[in-house]
């Protein structure tokens, strides 16, 4: 890890205090030009939307062909910010969305699933940092929040953790949806409603969830509204779309059928055609060359075969109805509002919090968790894309992915993707629309906006003073500053800087000028080491020619004024080598010893079942009181993106394994007649090349295997363990369709124990007493 001078967590502990107040840079004060008034006085109501993993040409107002008519509608009641960047990573940005801070002050360098013990990671948002919600409440608004939260560290997901850090802790009245980073829109691995699991063992057959998210959010405030006409409310509504895995209706996926034909560099070249017209990008703009942009990943659609066509294409399909979808719940949304005659006075903003991401590798894949969240090198001949018909892409059958190609076209004009620090992985599209403001006001804005910005402006136009202090401490100084003024004034300034890292990728925009180092640094190297690239953004906004070797004291200057702003944000240290992820507190050990689960409860949360089998080998010791009739699921563990489950069916035992879609069945002899006790034992064990062997035991002697099959490794298996029936997304869909959820009868299960064995060799984790030495730095 590379990091400066003494930076170990005492070097960043004191960088942070040292540090902390830096703010952004702007040229000049806002200038109000809404009424100012109190909360109680006809304040204006606040959504906030955001979509996940969202390019910055996938809606209409930005070049896109996706139709998108109510955020179109949005589009002309207010504004389009065409220079709006956020953080290269979503659990960075909603971080910063919510608190105004930097993303490493507020705790995220990197998504929710780390927390090697330095500040800039810790994965939790800092306790003296209030956030959005916990102003706005405090300044008389109802505060409500449906979908993607993520900003729990996982480790305090499951049901006996510290809710310190959950929605409700942090400022929201109601809450309902994924505390995890996305999940299955069919099937839901795991739903949370305030503070407490939502116990549902099964879903109808058409659900989709963000129908749902629709429901509960319009819920929520008719629910105010029959018992307060006047409150105003903050609803922060994140999407889990268009996040993969990639799911969408099927009426809405046909509704695109063959919209893709002509492939992604037509589709590109004409969604840059678009955004000329629409002036979204400037004229002297150019689409970056294969070269530039990602050409050695994608491949050649002329030289593609019919099949690979269509199944490309049916990727781009289920993205865009996901796209569709987001719209329609705008209009669902915006619909009720009018009805309730408060349309007119609602601050809408809606972003995406990252660009659009290639983690579907340059074919897209129908297994997402084969190649998404791997901690681990592959091994040759490890499949990533289990074949399935592409008619079942979108469904509840597959977890997808789209190609890299498609990647590049939601990014469209700029290079790279998501994670990344050039443009395309921090360009993203912004609209606000308040139908208050004045009509001569609105319209497009160039100016540069930073995620960290847009908690002070909405306090601006709130009226809402941000709180003073948090739990009885001091509030961090924001990072961010109000651009209110922009809304009503063209001219107005925008921020002028702004540093960014993600997984050692630096960057720094400093006027026109933007300075960027694609790669992490060697540790000898030091933080402004490596290779470094220089674009001048006003003459080149998409970054296509480097100015490094023309401009080498400008480049050194901005290298170094990058190394400021990372000190003064708590960015080290960077990640090197990969070892700032294999940290963990040893406070996470207790979740990985052996554990009792009772029949019938909701599942155990995913990353909790996760220590219990997750590159190791495992058992699960079943004892079940046998009856002549006993039949139904014993335990299961996963969904249709990999999974394991142990039935009995007509009398006989079933072992399933489903290897990312691709299944396996072992089914046993008839356990035979009468009643009493039968003790049951799966056997997981390690192979080499990250394979598993599957064996069920019942009473000692053999009853079924699974003899090589490949591990489930990263999130997988996603939805946690369901004892005595096999909970929502099913393990194995042909049992499900016989059966549903398949709950255990006619006997009972008595005892289902957990034993974690030996950790792989593969697996690098490091557990330190982290919780104890930041504590002693405390003191």
């Amino acid at each position: 890890m590379a990091a400066e001078p003494g930076c170990g967590a005492a070097g960043a502990r004191r960088g942070y205090e040292q540090f902390g107040g830096a703010v952004a840079e702007f040229s000049s004060e806002s200038t109000p030009w809404w009424p100012a008034r109190p909360a109680a006085a006809g304040a204006p109501n606040v959504v906030v939307m955001l979509v996940d993993d969202l390019g910055f040409s996938d809606l209409g107002p930005f070049g896109s062909e996706i139709p998108t008519p109510h955020i179109d509608a949005l589009a002309g009641d207010g504004w389009v910010f065409t220079n709006y960047r956020t953080a290269p990573m979503c659990s960075p940005a909603r971080a910063s969305l919510l608190t105004g801070l930097n993303p490493h002050r507020a705790g995220f360098g990197f998504v929710a699933h780390i927390d090697p013990g330095y500040p800039g990671y810790s994965c939790e948002m800092p306790e003296d940092a209030p956030t959005l919600a916990e102003s706005l409440r405090a300044g008389g608004y109802a505060t409500f929040m449906v979908g993607k939260w993520h900003l729990t560290v996982e480790s305090r997901l499951h049901d006996g953790a510290d809710r310190s850090s959950w929605p409700l802790q942090r400022g929201f009245d109601r809450y309902f949806g994924s505390m995890d980073g996305f999940t299955s829109l069919h099937h839901p691995h795991r739903l949370v409603r305030d503070n407490s699991v939502v116990d549902r063992a099964e879903f109808p057959e058409d659900y989709f969830l963000t129908d749902e998210l629709v429901d509960e959010a319009l819920g929520m405030i008719d629910g105010l509204r029959a018992n307060d006409a006047d409150k105003p409310f903050f609803l922060y509504f994140a999407h889990t779309s268009v996040h993969g895995p990639i799911q969408a209706k099927p009426a809405d996926i046909a509704r695109h059928r063959g919209r893709y034909e002509a492939g992604w560099n037509a589709l590109r070249e004409a969604r840059f055609a678009r955004q000329r017209e629409l002036g979204i990008v400037p004229a002297h703009a150019e689409l970056p060359e294969d070269a530039l942009a990602d050409g050695d990943r994608i491949p050649r659609w002329e030289e593609l075969d019919a099949g690979e066509r269509q199944l490309f294409a049916r990727h781009m399909e289920v993205y865009a109805a996901a796209v569709d979808e987001v719209d329609q719940s705008v209009g669902r949304l915006t619909a009720r509002l009018a009805e309730l005659g408060e349309l007119e006075n609602t601050i809408i903003v809606l972003a995406s919090d990252n660009g659009g991401t290639a983690e579907g590798g340059p074919s897209g894949t129908r297994s997402y968790f084969a190649q998404f969240g791997q901690s681990v090198p592959l091994p040759d001949g490890w499949v990533r894309d289990v074949p399935r018909a592409p008619e079942e892409i979108g469904g509840p059958r597959v977890f997808g992915q789209y190609p890299t190609g498609w990647a590049r076209v939601s990014n469209t004009p700029f290079r790279s993707f998501k994670a990344s620090t050039y443009e395309g992985g921090v360009h993203a599209p912004l609209v606000v629309s308040w139908p208050a403001a004045p009509a001569a006001a609105r319209g497009l804005r160039e100016q540069f906006v930073f995620v960290s910005d847009l908690a002070p402006t909405i306090l601006e136009l709130a009226g809402v003073p941000p709180l003073a202090e948090r739990h009885g401490r001091p509030a961090l100084e924001p990072d961010g500053r109000s651009v209110a003024a922009l809304l009503g004034d063209p001219a107005a300034p925008g921020r002028t800087s702004q540093y960014f890292e993600c997984t050692g990728r630096r960057a720094i925009v400093e006027g026109d000028w933007k300075a960027l180092s694609p790669l992490a640094p060697r540790r000898s190297e030091g933080a402004t080491g490596g290779a470094w690239e220089l674009y001048d953004l006003a003459a080149d906004p998409t970054e296509t020619r480097d100015l490094a070797a023309e401009e080498p004291e400008r480049l050194a200057g901005l290298a170094e004024r990058w190394r400021t702003e990372a000190w003064r944000n708590t960015v080290f240290p960077l990640d090197d080598d990969g070892s700032l992820f294999e940290l963990r507190p040893a406070s996470e050990a207790p979740l990985s010893e052996p554990v009792d689960l009772a029949p019938y409860r909701p599942p155990l949360e995913r990353f909790r079942a996760a220590r219990l089998t997750v590159l190791r080998s495992f058992a699960v010791e079943i004892t079940i009181a046998w009856g002549p009739e006993a039949a139904g699921v014993l335990v299961a563990h996963g969904d249709q993106g990999g999974g394991y489950l142990v039935a009995v069916e007509d009398g006989r035992p079933v072992l399933v394994y489903n290897a990312y879609g691709d299944m396996h069945r072992a089914i046993g002899a008839p356990i035979g007649p009468g009643t009493g006790r039968r003790e049951l034992v799966l056997r997981v064990d390690e192979l080499p090349e990250l394979r598993w062997r599957l064996r069920l035991e019942i009473d000692g002697a053999p009853a079924a295997e699974i003899p090589s099959v490949p591990m489930l490794l990263g999130m997988a298996p996603f939805t946690g363990i369901s004892v005595g029936y096999d909970y929502g997304g099913p393990v194995d869909w042909e049992l499900s369709q016989r059966r549903g959820v398949f709950r255990f009868s006619g006997g009972a299960i008595e005892r289902l124990r957990y034993v974690p064995g030996a950790r792989s060799t593969h697996d690098r984790t490091q557990l330190r007493r982290i919780d104890e030495a930041i504590a002693a730095l405390a003191d």
